[in-house]
């Protein structure tokens, strides 16, 4: 064979259609926001539910299935998807497809039997002639082909089976088709047990299939995973496919050509390969085939082809591919049927191998038509283990296989991944997430199991809907202060509010903030009427209030920096300053910016910062010694005890534990309100034991450190409700650890525990048990009542959680198994009870429990929510 230079075969593989691609530009997608969400019920068939919720469904928008802890499956006969209009499958949902053949029968009574027709079925999920349709999600569709169809003795793969022995044809469904559509997207879902092919596209112009898994035995029939026909413009990419048949078919038929694929980034595992065919009498071109791994499959890169169905076959690409155990690595033949009759002959040109590796042996064959119709292709850096059997026929070759192994694949080859665990994002069903309305939320305040009533609406408060106050004080830094309406700082404001609400204890006391940047600490104790701070700057980050305190200060430190600004407050405010200033270190709680204990305060417009490490970022802390600098929590904002505290349009600056909210005390809550608001931070930087209704937030991961937990709640397990996020966002900065997918919504906080009763810990003799008190003397400790009921509660609903966040596990645990800080998610109360009971401790005779709560009482959850 002619050997040419580097830069011939460059130009050759240029000329070959290295760029042949999808025309669009292509990005992962978005799931849709829902119109609907339906709840797995018992009941048998959910046809009718799901298929009118789609058809009131409004453009642009999806049907959500979600599980619940008592279902977790839909069945249902075929759906048809309107233009516009999406299914969105939650983790832990569900949807089978009915095996009763009467649903899907086209009208003949064929489907379920075997003749010499085979198209007696409607497909289960059809989307024919729409834009901008999909199916998103982390659950499945299941199309049990394995099961026996009703009113029968075979299964629809054993319908498939008998129809081959019998050289006819099976009447079953499949899975999914698309027919003259646009835009249509697969993201996310698992496809499995297909009766028939999963995937058929049929004159489609944009169809997009990103990070799904297809998932079906090697055994099962004519169960093709992708098989886009007479189309263009198609990507696949980021997937897991294992199948009976062809993992990708690409296919061009009387309808057309199929062109502009790409195959990117995938993983397959058994099935018929990466295939080109049979059909290509329409004309198959521009085809990119890039970053494949194969193992397992029966052929690797094949293009197939016959007399009856032939046609040209131009410009594709196979770029850095892996294939193990692959019997034919490299399988192209124009006579896929050899007793094919027609004028319809396969022609194959433009064809480019750059690196391909067989990391096993295996057979190649490369087979044109006759010498009028050879197959023309380039090999650079091809590979085959062992002495490969070559079938090498009417075929013009530059380069070759070589025989020796390499090592690019060592690390390729990944099992395929395991299915998403039903619990890893528990799913409120509809009637569960109205307990979570922020109206039901915020109405019970005081000990935990016998709440007080007290109805709360701060969305109707005058904070919220932009009313304009008559400020009773002023602060300025710009004007010379009088010391009774006008301030140069917010703390001798509210020392002066505090003075004065003496008198009239009930009225709400109005304090503008004019912009700037306030240096100092603010306090604002329990004593004083209810007190208002408000900013007028165009945003909130036109007046701030920041300080710059850690949790490694000294008491001594704290005080040389800020006791003048208590020298002559009031006795309330002093003894906020006196309780911190005497510790040898002041500890997370001494670190707030603005310290709240005042019942009913409001703040609007403003900036709350706690600016440690915020000049040199918060990375340091993790690669360091472990000096001081593992005391690097600093609070922003701290809520004490203050119920009824409302807060618009502010920014809270921070790193870990940038927002604290604490109860009264252990077993009693009150309650915050955070509305169109902004919190940022990196580790546990929103957390406490009260009650907090986030509603249109934003709450922002910074990547500063290698981890991040965006909250820590330590919720009492008798108060009703921990923290709640309607309709926020869940964003990251942008950084690389922020975009690693391996942040967190919450770790339960496991407070004040010394040792861990839930798992062991790699020391001799150690035990941890139930005691009056949290203690650890090596190898022994107990662990108080008081931290294993500080069970930590959070519901996420109708919000946005960003890639940062890992999405199918964003609950984690607290800190590592095999350390004594450890203690695993608990979803519910049932989670809650067995944990006890696997580590020892009796929830009835121990904590005096009577019995499990039934239904199991909600820690984590969520209820529409999308995956950014």
């Amino acid at each position: 064979m002619k050997q040419l230079s580097p830069a011939g075969i460059a130009f050759l593989l240029a000329a070959s259609g290295v760029s042949a691609q999808d025309a669009r530009t292509v990005v992962e997608p978005v799931e849709p926001l829902s119109c609907a969400v339906l709840t797995a019920t018992a009941a048998r068939d959910d046809t009718t539910r799901i298929q009118n919720a789609i058809d009131h469904c409004a453009s642009g928008q999806a049907v959500r299935l979600t599980a619940n802890n008592e279902q977790r499956s839909f069945v249902s006969g075929p759906l048809v998807l309107r233009s516009g209009v999406s299914l969105l499958i939650d983790a832990g949902a569900t949807l089978y497809a009915s095996t009763n053949p009467k649903l899907f029968d086209r009208g003949t009574g064929a489907c379920g039997t075997v003749d010499k027709i085979g198209k007696g079925c409607k497909p289960f999920i059809t989307a024919d002639r729409t834009r901008g349709s999909g199916i998103f999600g982390a659950g499945a569709i299941d199309g049990q082909g394995g099961h026996v169809v009703d009113g029968a003795s075979e299964s629809w793969w054993q319908l498939a089976r008998r129809a081959q022995k019998e050289d006819a044809r099976q009447n079953v469904p499949r899975l999914i088709e698309v027919t003259g559509s646009q835009d249509f997207t697969l993201h996310k879902i698992t496809l499995r047990n297909s009766p028939n092919f999963h995937v058929t596209l049929n004159n489609v112009d944009g169809f997009t299939a990103w990070g799904m898994r297809i998932d079906t035995p090697a055994t099962a029939r004519n169960t093709d995973g992708i098989d886009p026909i007479s189309s263009r413009n198609i990507t696949i990419a980021y997937s897991h496919i294992r199948t009976g048949d062809d993992n990708v078919a690409i296919k061009a038929g009387s309808s057309g050509p199929t062109e502009n694929i790409s195959i990117l980034h995938n993983h397959f595992y058994s099935g018929h390969g990466m295939s080109i065919g049979s059909e290509t009498n329409g004309g198959v071109r521009r085809v990119l085939v890039d970053d494949l791994n194969m193992d397992g499959t029966t052929s690797g890169l094949r293009i197939k082809s016959d007399v009856s169905r032939g046609g040209v076959v131009d410009q594709v690409s196979y770029r850095n591919v892996c294939l193990r155990d692959v019997k034919t690595p490299i399988d192209i033949s124009t006579r896929y049927n050899p007793r094919a009759e027609g004028a319809l002959i396969p022609v194959y040109t433009n064809i480019a191998f750059d690196g391909v590796h067989s990391v096993t042996p295996g057979r190649i064959i490369m087979q044109g038509h006759d010498e009028q119709h050879p197959l023309q292709a380039t090999l650079r850096d091809v590979g085959i283990a062992g002495k490969p059997d070559r079938k090498i026929e009417f075929a013009s070759l530059t380069g070759e296989p070589s025989s020796m192994p390499t090592a690019v694949c060592a690390d390729r080859f990944t099992a395929f991944p395991a299915a998403t665990s039903a619990t890893a994002r528990p799913q409120l069903g509809i009637e569960q997430s109205k307990q979570f309305t922020y109206s039901e939320v915020l109405k019970y305040v005081g000990t935990a199991g016998s709440e007080t009533i007290d109805p709360w609406d701060p969305l109707t408060d005058p904070l919220a809907t932009g009313k304009a106050y008559t400020p009773d004080y002023t602060v300025d830094q710009s004007i010379k202060a009088d010391g009774i309406k006008t301030f140069t700082t917010v703390q001798e404001a509210v020392s002066r509010a505090v003075t004065d609400s003496k008198d009239h204890p009930a009225k709400r006391l109005y304090m503008l903030i004019k912009p700037g940047t306030y240096r100092e600490l603010v306090y604002i104790p329990a004593t004083a009427a209810p007190i208002t701070l408000y900013g007028e700057g165009k945003d909130p980050a036109a007046t701030r209030i920041t300080a710059k305190l850690d949790a490694s200060n000294t008491g001594t430190a704290y005080a040389a920096q800020y006791s003048t600004q208590f020298t002559a407050a009031p006795a309330a405010v002093q003894a906020m300053y006196a309780s911190i200033k005497d510790r040898a270190q002041i500890g997370t709680f001494g670190t707030a910016t603005v310290w709240v204990q005042n019942k009913g305060f409001q703040a609007r417009n403003l900036t709350f910062e706690n600016a440690y490490n915020k000049d040199t970022g918060n990375a340091r802390a993790e690669s360091l010694p472990n000096i001081n600098n593992v005391h690097h929590q600093a609070l922003a904002l701290q809520v004490d005890g203050a119920d009824k505290a409302q807060f618009e349009n502010i920014r809270l600056i921070g790193f870990q534990d940038t927002l604290y909210l604490k109860s009264p005390q252990t077993g009693s809550t009150s309650r915050s309100f955070f509305n169109k608001s902004y919190i940022e931070g990196d580790v546990d930087f929103i957390f406490g034991d009260s009650t907090a209704y986030f509603h249109q937030t934003e709450v922002k991961s910074l990547g500063d450190r290698g981890l991040s937990y965006a909250a820590a709640p330590d919720t009492h397990i008798k108060t009703r409700y921990g923290f709640v996020f309607d309709h926020c966002r869940f964003t990251h900065d942008g950084s690389a650890n922020a975009r690693a997918g391996t942040f967190y919504l919450l770790r339960q906080w496991f407070h004040s525990s010394r040792c861990t009763p839930y798992a062991t810990v790699p020391v001799d003799g150690y035990a941890c048990t139930f005691g009056p008190a949290n203690g650890y003397q090596a190898p022994k400790g107990t662990v108080a009542r008081t931290s294993l009921e500080a069970v930590g509660k959070m519901v996420v609903l109708n919000s946005r959680i960003g890639p940062h966040i890992n999405r199918t596990s964003p609950w984690s645990d607290w800190n590592k198994k095999g350390t004594l800080a450890y203690r695993p998610v608990q979803y519910n109360s049932d989670d809650h009870w067995n944990n006890l009971i696997n580590a020892g401790i009796d929830p009835v005779k121990d904590l005096g429990y009577t019995a499990k709560p039934s239904p199991p009482d909600i820690f984590l959850g969520e209820y529409n929510n999308s995956d950014e």
